[in-house]
């Protein structure tokens, strides 16, 4: 294990599965000090293990639910108490739905927006003055639909959009305060939440999860998903001083599935 971010406070929300954990694991095996958000407190106990019985430093635990402001401030000021200080906010937190849209009522709307568009929105908000003390980081975890549009993932998609939106003007932020905000827009990344996912386009269009999952990655032209750890490389990267020029940017970990040149 490395000590690259020995001393640092690293923040990850949505770090106890898939790709935050994955995230959280890298940054730990750095010597960060890891703080992981989530609402589950069973798999954040879970993850804290395989962090543990990896060598890594135990994780500072917060189960809340972040699509509220009540639990935001609960995560703030636990992070408050404990360190006094952010060096890193990791924001991956987010479940939006696929499906059909003429099946998805306003409540799956709204839902999709509280936890990964307004969690985000309030831990940058509560965490800022911290970032902006340290000369820290903010890592956007969005996604490809930001980009690419599909009408069996309107939410997830319009959500991503929003998010990709929120990092470009946070950005401006950033360069006054010297805060490094940037996002990575995954693409099929191998995690219970992809599998979700082929779950629910597969009932929207009537065919088999196998069937909808082969037709993907043959849409895509992929040769495999995507792993955690391809996303955690380059949160590692952007969070280091050898990123400090890079400000306001998204960058795809998606095998090269994204069509366009944008």
């Amino acid at each position: 294990m490395g000590q690259t971010f020995a001393g640092k406070v690293v923040v990850v929300s949505g770090g106890s599965r898939g790709i935050g954990r994955g995230i959280a694991e890298a940054f730990a095996s750095e010597g960060a000090h890891t703080v992981l958000l989530a609402s589950s407190e069973r798999n954040l106990e879970a993850a804290a293990q395989v962090m543990e019985d990896r060598g890594a430093q135990r994780p500072l635990l917060c189960a809340a639910d972040l699509r509220t402001e009540a639990g935001c401030a609960k995560a703030a000021a636990l992070i408050a108490e404990r360190h006094q200080r952010c060096d890193v906010l990791v924001n991956s937190a987010g479940a939006t739905k696929a499906g059909s849209f003429l099946a998805q009522g306003d409540e799956l709307w709204q839902d999709g927006f509280a936890l990964k568009f307004f969690g985000c929105v309030r831990l940058c908000r509560l965490l800022w003055p911290y970032l902006r003390e340290s000369k820290g980081h903010v890592v956007n975890i969005i996604g490809g639909a930001a980009r690419t549009p599909d009408p069996e993932f309107l939410i997830g998609g319009s959500v991503n959009a929003a998010m990709h939106n929120f990092t470009k003007g946070l950005a401006g932020l950033g360069k006054r305060d010297g805060v490094n905000v940037n996002a990575i827009l995954p693409g099929l990344t191998e995690t219970e939440r992809v599998e979700q996912i082929f779950k629910q386009r597969a009932a929207a269009a009537g065919q088999s999860i196998e069937a909808v999952r082969a037709e993907q990655i043959t849409r895509e032209g992929l040769s495999r998903l995507g792993r955690p750890e391809d996303i955690a490389a380059l949160a590692l990267f952007l969070c280091s001083e050898g990123a400090r020029h890079i400000q306001g940017t998204a960058i795809a970990v998606d095998g090269g599935s994204t069509p366009g040149v944008y």
